[in-house]
């Protein structure tokens, strides 16, 4: 049987309110998933944000300037140039300054990045059916709506 969120955190009182509650059990198992994409990543010498960036680049097919890959990001990268040369440094991407703007880099996979993304692209699927394995299909689409509404209503 699950444990409820006031269990696991071994919270004496009740929440102060239930959007407190919800936000928290959002954070928490936010923290989870991450930790377990984490671990796998970790093994293939990457973080997330470095993976995130070689999954937009791949997604795009074409070089890309390294300040719309941040904005695409999952994660907000405050140091999207850090994780643009530890890539660089591994060599799964390669960076050119933009002829049309010299202020621009242009970011784009090499032939390396490309392998380590496909040698991840299974295991990557397995990890998200085994974490989200004990929820239905309608629960989860209700759930991605509910995050929607959620993220919507956020300020900017």
């Amino acid at each position: 049987m699950s444990s409820t969120l006031k269990d696991e955190l071994r919270k004496r009182g009740p929440f102060d309110s239930v959007e407190q509650e919800a936000t928290l059990a959002i954070f928490r198992t936010s923290d989870l998933l991450e930790n377990r994409f984490a671990r796998l990543l970790r093994e293939h010498g990457l973080t997330l944000s470095q993976y995130n960036v070689l999954r937009i680049l791949r997604g795009e097919g074409e070089p890309m300037p390294c300040l719309e890959v941040a904005d695409r990001m999952i994660q907000v990268a405050p140091a999207i140039t850090r994780v643009v040369d530890q890539l660089l440094g591994l060599g799964h991407i390669t960076k050119t300054q933009s002829e049309q703007d010299r202020r621009v880099y242009v970011i784009d996979l090499t032939t390396s990045g490309t392998r380590l993304l496909k040698k991840l692209d299974q295991p990557i699927l397995d990890l998200h059916a085994v974490l989200l394995g004990g929820v239905s299909k309608a629960d989860m689409k209700t759930l991605i709506r509910i995050l929607e509404r959620a993220r919507a209503g956020v300020p900017q």
